[in-house]
């Protein structure tokens, strides 16, 4: 039986980020009604930006990550400006799949402007920490899990008792009727993606030191959040964060066993077909009641 203390702590903080990049998509979704594919293209590109700013530039530190955070930001919300309004009484599924496409966008601009060479970006709470047993927990870990603990709470705390919070739940039940009663559609909608752009960018930073910076790696891993805002049902923050965690206990844990570590990818997969067979045989079993 291997030790997985180790893989226990880096499930945990993998946990936290897909907690953390959850939050964001749910948030956006809630005020929108748009599903964010994208999210994990724009994380990846702010973290290639922040390198090159950093191996190319000779930018301090923390001034690239900066950077990476507000580019994430800028991007998104540059692009709901611009899609958002026209997009917003088409289906779900045409707003979900025109993110998309952004998301190849993204992913072509990566390829020709970095290649699919390795990348390395390590972030300088890597090098403190301290001991667990004979476990070593770096600051990067726990920036992760503490990061996507404390954004859950703060985004329940904000759409509960601030105006723009409220505005944005509005949205997501009407948003014709929202917008009769004056509330600013457009700004509060811009408030969404900004937000959710911004936790993009601190996603792509926190994944690629805890995974590495690879560009297919990180634009995919959107998968694994997407799961856990599927068990949420898009709506429950507090489902959403459970879920990552737990999505990224297991997934860590897999890797040492040798028969099925390889397989590990496909744990997002699993999690989000049991939920969505469980709410199915759940609303089944309420219509026949």
């Amino acid at each position: 039986m291997p030790d997985l203390r180790p893989f226990l702590v880096l499930g945990l903080a993998l946990g936290g980020v897909f907690a953390l990049s959850g939050v964001g998509l749910v948030v956006l979704y809630r005020a929108t009604g748009v599903l964010n594919l994208a999210y994990g293209a724009v994380g990846a590109l702010g973290a290639l930006i922040a390198w090159s700013l950093i191996n190319d530039l000779g930018l301090p530190d923390w001034g690239a990550y900066l950077c990476a955070v507000a580019f994430g930001g800028i991007v998104t919300l540059v692009y709901g400006i611009l899609f958002g309004p026209p997009l917003a009484a088409r289906d779900p599924l045409i707003k979900a799949v025109a993110t998309l496409g952004f998301t190849l966008i993204l992913l072509g601009t990566m390829s020709w402007a970095y290649s699919y060479q390795a990348h390395s970006l390590i972030l300088p709470t890597t090098e403190w920490g301290f001991d667990l047993g004979e476990v070593r927990v770096n600051g990067t870990q726990i920036l992760g899990l503490g990061l996507g603990l404390v954004v859950t709470g703060a985004a329940a705390a904000f759409l509960r008792y601030t105006k723009i919070g409220v505005a944005m739940r509005s949205l997501a039940n009407h948003r014709e009727i929202t917008a009769t009663l004056g509330v600013p559609v457009r700004r509060v909608e811009a408030a969404a993606w900004l937000g959710s752009g911004v936790l993009s960018g601190a996603t792509g930073l926190l994944l690629s030191t805890l995974v590495g910076l690879d560009i297919v790696g990180l634009t995919f891993l959107v998968i694994a959040s997407l799961s856990a805002a599927l068990i949420g049902r898009l709506e429950s923050l507090v489902a959403t964060m459970a879920a990552g965690l737990a999505i990224g206990l297991v997934q860590a844990c897999l890797t040492p066993f040798t028969s099925v570590g390889p397989y590990r990818t496909m744990t997002p997969f699993l999690f989000a077909i049991v939920a969505l067979l469980w709410f199915g045989f759940g609303r089944g079993r309420l219509s026949t009641a």
